[in-house]
C-alpha cells in the first residue's frame, strides 16, 4: 500500500475554492449551500482507499458530533472512474450506506475541484471558517492501517474544536496520508508527485 501525503500547499487564510458538483441523489451541490454554517469541511474520499476505509466509522461520527454545532461537511470523489469504476456512483452510494455518512458526497468527474484545492490523496482534509478562509488542512489523526494507534480524529478534532469556540487552531498541521488521487491519463497537476 503506497501512501501518498497531501501537498498541504494551500495557504492557511485562502478562500475555499468553489464547487458545483452532482450529489449521489443527481442534485447540484454548491459550495454556497453552506453559507449558514459556522464551518465548512471538505474532504476529498473514495470508496475503495484503505485509508479512508480505516478512518470512515470515525469521519461519518466526527460529522454526526459536529453537526449541532454549525459544522457543514461534504465529502468529494475525484477519481478517475473509468480507470477505477468501483469509486464511481455505485460505490459512492454503497460506501455512504455502510458508513453511515449524513453529509453530501460528490463526484468531481472532470478533478477540476480536487486541482483547485490541490488534493493530492484520500483521506485530504480541509476546514473553512464563516468567512470559508482556509484554517486547517492536514490530517484526521496519528491513525494509519496496520498500525496499533486508535483512530479518535484528534487532529481534525483539536481544529474543530478551537474554531468553534472562537479560537485559532494551531498552525502545527501535519499532512494527510493515504492513496493517492487516481488521475485521468494526462490530467495530473504540476503540484503532484
Amino acid at each position: 500500500m503506497a501512501a501518498t501525503s497531501s501537498t498541504m500547499d494551500l495557504a492557511l487564510g485562502t478562500t475555499a475554492p468553489q464547487f458545483s458538483l452532482p450529489n449521489l441523489d443527481g442534485q447540484t451541490v454548491c459550495i454556497d449551500d453552506f453559507w449558514a454554517s459556522k464551518a465548512l469541511l471538505v474532504m476529498f474520499i473514495c470508496s475503495h482507499c484503505p485509508y479512508v476505509r480505516h478512518l470512515r466509522a470515525e469521519i461519518a461520527q466526527l460529522a454526526r458530533d459536529y453537526q449541532p454545532r454549525g459544522l457543514a461537511t461534504v465529502a468529494i470523489a475525484s477519481n478517475d472512474v473509468e480507470q477505477y469504476p468501483q469509486d464511481g456512483p455505485a460505490g459512492m452510494q454503497q460506501e455512504r450506506d455502510e458508513a453511515g455518512y449524513i453529509f453530501p458526497y460528490l463526484l468531481d468527474e472532470t478533478q477540476s475541484v480536487a486541482k483547485a484545492y490541490r488534493a493530492a490523496c484520500t483521506p485530504d482534509f480541509f476546514l473553512f471558517d464563516e468567512q470559508r478562509g482556509l484554517v486547517y488542512r492536514g490530517q484526521f489523526d496519528d491513525s494509519r492501517p496496520g498500525t496499533d494507534v486508535p483512530v479518535t480524529g484528534n487532529d481534525l478534532r483539536g481544529a474543530l474544536d478551537a474554531l468553534l469556540e472562537g479560537r485559532a487552531p494551531s498552525t502545527d498541521q501535519r499532512p494527510s496520508i493515504g492513496c493517492n488521487i487516481k488521475w485521468k491519463p494526462g490530467n495530473a497537476p504540476d503540484y503532484y508527485g
